[in-house]
């Protein structure tokens, strides 16, 4: 099984890192090969809507450091993009990686150019407490990638996360992030 994980943080050591690596190396210890992938270390740009994915070929023309990054997530049978809740949305890097995967998309959106039946989870990190502060970020997208042929889709939130290391102190957290690697995995 191959698992790509994006860290969509500006933060290599932070809550969303943190979260990311213990579903690694959980889904490493039952035998998954897990990459990591840092976003905000490469350099790309956002799709530039020129609609060549969409006619003339069937990946995203743009060449940079996310080229690669496409092709692994095309390859992968699980995708986890984890990020903090910035402004009431995911970082921009994340962004810039999801739009991006419009190019997975058929023309006139007739279906997906992607195996079906591939795994999305969504790690999402979060100052605000209260459960109903941007409760609205994982359906929006969990939506598109639904589009893609991600029938399986998981949302771990962590509510209340806003100072480095705050998620893992929280054992219920730790443990849930643990049992859905688990249950992906096996």
């Amino acid at each position: 099984m191959k698992i790509l994980c994006l860290n969509g943080s500006p933060q290599t050591d932070g809550n969303t890192a943190d979260l990311l690596n213990i579903f690694k190396t959980t889904a490493e210890e039952l035998g998954a090969d897990v990459s990591l992938i840092h976003l905000n270390k490469l350099t790309y740009k956002g799709c530039q809507a020129c609609m060549n994915c969409k006619g003339k070929t069937e990946y995203c023309i743009v060449q940079d450091d996310l080229t690669q990054v496409l092709e692994t997530a095309k390859e992968a049978d699980v995708l986890v993009l984890g990020s903090p809740i910035y402004f009431g949305e995911v970082s921009a890097q994340l962004k810039g990686f999801i739009d991006r995967t419009f190019s997975f998309m058929k023309p006139k959106f007739a279906g997906s150019r992607l195996e079906p039946g591939k795994t999305l989870v969504m790690i999402l990190p979060q100052g605000a407490e209260q459960e109903t502060n941007y409760n609205d970020v994982y359906p929006r997208y969990a939506g598109f990638f639904k589009w893609f042929g991600y029938q399986n889709r998981y949302e771990i939130r962590a509510l209340g996360a806003g100072d480095p290391g705050s998620a893992v102190a929280d054992e219920t957290l730790v443990e849930r992030v643990r049992n859905i690697a688990r249950e992906i995995a096996a």
